[in-house]
């Protein structure tokens, strides 16, 4: 066999590596996004609402990661209207818990003994503030489940943030403008298994084809 032909079967044999090695890393890849893919569909599918903590704080690392996680969700215009105030002090978290069970006239713990309460306001010279902030809240409680947290929608944040109480927390806090609560998104080690899911309505979902 001439030089010529050794060389061109040489450079055959190098394409026919190239395309398998090729192929090889659009399958891995697709093998990926279909791992992340279901594992994401997964955790929207399994979450659950936890009514019951352990004295136990998170991590910090695992709550900047929920807290990041509610910084992407979608707003109107990508205005951002939304702010998320990360409450880990006792002693405030405490007094959000007081000021929320008096709307209810009841002397209670509404946090059932979470130790994080994630408050989620809106600016209200937005007219998708309301969506945009029950979006964080839905990245939020999603965001706790996947690194292992359980979490819950506590509402009158609303009525909490319209007191007088309320505002002088916000003036606290460095919040100015005219900010509405959304909700409270506690978050913790949950305290015993979460609950079953209830069986989905047989006509959620209407399909035009």
């Amino acid at each position: 066999m001439n030089i010529a032909k050794i060389n061109s079967l040489l450079a055959a044999i190098v394409m026919m590596m190239m395309a398998s090695c090729s192929n090889s890393e659009t399958a891995n890849n697709m093998s990926e996004n279909n791992a992340i893919e279901n594992n994401a569909l997964e955790v929207l599918k399994t979450r659950r609402s936890i009514r019951a903590y352990q004295d136990k704080m998170p991590e910090k690392e695992l709550i900047a990661r929920i807290v990041e996680a509610g910084t992407y969700a979608p707003t109107g215009m990508g205005k951002q209207s939304p702010v998320i105030v990360a409450v880990t002090n006792k002693e405030t978290r405490d007094r959000l818990s007081q000021l929320n069970a008096a709307i209810m006239g009841r002397d209670i713990d509404p946090f059932y003994g979470a130790p994080v309460v994630l408050v989620v306001l809106a600016d209200k010279q937005y007219p998708t503030y309301l969506y945009d902030g029950s979006l964080v809240m839905g990245n939020l409680m999603n965001a706790a489940h996947a690194v292992g947290l359980g979490s819950c929608w506590i509402h009158r944040a609303k009525e909490v943030f319209d007191s007088p109480e309320g505002k002088a927390l916000l003036k606290e806090w460095g919040i100015e403008g005219d900010y509405e609560g959304i909700g409270n998104c506690i978050i913790g080690y949950t305290d015993g298994e979460a609950p079953e899911p209830k069986p989905r309505k047989p006509d959620y979902v209407h399909y035009v084809d």
